[in-house]
């Protein structure tokens, strides 16, 4: 793909929001977060606190059980804190009752493992997060095109997960996480199962996604040197950000 196209799709992707990068609201606010598991046995998160800006990219890191993350499930609404308060998007995540509309519409997800749809088609696992919304087929396959032609994967889109390397799965779950033109990208070890070169290559695509578009990126990791890229690191330990 050439860059002229490369810079057409940007615009594709785009949020239409303002273009500063990083602004001085709140897209993230969470005070004296607690989740338990098991009854209470095991403390996830433990009196946590946290503010992350519009526009940031943001690591987190900690060893494993420190409950990072615990903490990007609760951002992402993936599961419900036992006590505080947690506001995203401006939506309190704490009271309001359905999630489903905002998971949808404000949340991208990559994990480690893709969680791509094995029986469905590249193009048509791009095309699930927008079943929920109001445009049409058309309209879904024609975004779900643009995408995957912006992650440089458009001539394979009939091919199915099990048929793609690693890296490509990889992108284009960066592609469905972009769906729904998303205001956070939530993205958990999203190199973890790869080898170095082609971590490398995810790495530097989710920086210019953040570079050229305004969208918050919060991205768990164990590796430093992938943590280093953000623009600030949030250490977790024990159920707490470390100041």
């Amino acid at each position: 793909m050439n860059n002229q196209n490369k810079d057409q799709n940007a615009e594709i992707i785009s949020n239409n929001k303002s273009s500063d990068k990083k602004t001085s609201k709140n897209i993230v606010e969470i005070k004296n977060l607690k989740k338990s598991f098991d009854h209470g046995k095991i403390t996830a998160l433990n009196g946590l606190n946290l503010e992350i800006k519009e526009g940031e990219f943001v690591s987190i890191i900690g060893p494993s059980g420190s409950g990072k993350s615990t903490l990007l499930n609760m951002i992402g609404a993936l599961d419900k804190a036992d006590v505080g308060d947690i506001t995203v998007s401006g939506i309190d995540l704490i009271r309001k009752k359905d999630l489903s509309d905002f998971r949808s519409q404000e949340i991208g997800f990559i994990f480690q493992l893709h969680n791509l749809i094995p029986n469905l088609s590249v193009l048509e696992n791009v095309e699930v997060p927008m079943f929920e919304s109001k445009i049409s087929g058309k309209e879904m396959r024609k975004r779900a095109l643009e995408l995957l032609d912006y992650v440089e994967l458009s001539d394979k889109i009939k091919r199915k997960p099990t048929e793609l390397s690693g890296g490509e799965r990889q992108r284009v779950a960066i592609a469905r996480a972009l769906a729904n033109k998303p205001s956070i990208i939530l993205a958990d070890e999203p190199t973890g199962s790869l080898d170095s070169k082609t971590g490398q290559v995810i790495l530097q695509r989710l920086k210019e996604l953040h570079e050229k578009e305004n969208v918050t990126l919060i991205m768990v990791t164990h590796d430093m040197n992938v943590a280093s890229l953000a623009d600030r690191t949030i250490e977790v330990l024990d159920g707490q950000v470390q100041n």
